[in-house]
């Protein structure tokens, strides 16, 4: 019996969710750790006395069973259901220090609203790994694309990737994309010679970033993109568009030519190319707790 932390997967019973659950349950499944499934009741609006709130609650509970029975008995693993109540991403966020996942579907309903705002709220607060789970057809997928901007969060991100795509035996393909040096002469170089500068110097980032992959995963294969026409979000839609994975950090530095922000996840979650995990940087306390504890 395992004591791993369990995977949480929220649903509304949305196709979204739907594949969500199946998707949560899936990954519990290869991890040898049992799946949660949570539905929240939002009544933060409803005074008590309101018969309906013990309708919308029983009305949970039957959605979260037919959420469970679609997975129970097709996947060796153990699933439990609960129900939460209070603001959706909030909810949700505070359950993840229970869990080592939290996975969402890109539909609205009772998971609310905007995807991408909803999926960043929970990610802005949860303590864990968020994955963003829509309808698209993985059938013929594959590879693990990641975001990086050279910040500690993106090295996280990569970590991530790097762990995922090695357990898979696909490619890694680590995307950095910088803006376009300004046309201005500085320090007595010319134009192409200054954009050839930063180019290079955003190469060594780049190499800098996915150097200790290398060295966890020699038999990794990593492909390295800089990409210098794109934006950070398109960059990364176009890479993951056959991919079976998307990682991104949930921010970035923040400086001008370092893009991988808070913006850029939630651009990247609004065209959703297939399922997308937002990485946590992990504090450094717990970081070397996990490295030392047996």
């Amino acid at each position: 019996m395992t004591t791993r932390k369990p995977i949480a997967v929220g649903t509304n019973d949305s196709p979204q969710s739907q594949a969500a659950v199946l998707w949560a349950a899936r990954r519990a499944d290869q991890a040898k750790v049992p799946l949660v499934v949570l539905h929240v009741v939002d009544d933060r609006w409803v005074a008590e006395p309101y018969p309906w709130i013990g309708a919308l609650e029983e009305a949970g509970e039957q959605l979260l069973e037919i959420a469970a029975d679609r997975v129970r008995g097709a996947l060796p693993i153990t699933i439990t259901t609960k129900l939460l109540t209070g603001s959706v991403g909030g909810s949700l966020a505070k359950y993840s220090g229970k869990a080592s996942m939290v996975v969402v579907g890109s539909g609205s309903g009772h998971l609310g609203g905007s995807l991408a705002d909803r999926a960043l709220q929970v990610a802005a607060s949860a303590k864990v790994p968020v994955a963003v789970v829509g309808t698209q057809e993985m059938e013929g997928r594959s590879g693990v694309v990641v975001g990086v901007d050279g910040s500690k969060e993106s090295t996280e991100a990569v970590a991530f990737a790097a762990s995922e795509a090695d357990r898979t035996d696909e490619e890694l393909t680590v995307v950095y994309a910088i803006s376009a040096p300004d046309p201005v002469v500085d320090a007595g170089l010319t134009p192409t010679t200054l954009a050839e500068l930063i180019v290079e110097e955003e190469r060594l980032v780049l190499a800098e970033t996915v150097a200790g992959t290398r060295e966890d995963y020699p038999d990794l294969q990593v492909r390295q993109v800089l990409e210098t026409d794109k934006g950070p979000v398109d960059a990364l839609v176009d890479a993951a568009a056959g991919a079976r994975m998307l990682v991104v950090g949930s921010r970035g530095r923040g400086a001008i030519k370092r893009l991988l922000l808070g913006s850029t996840a939630h651009g990247v979650l609004k065209h959703l190319p297939c399922p997308t995990i937002i990485t946590r940087l992990q504090p450094l306390k717990n970081k070397m707790t996990a490295g030392t504890s047996k």
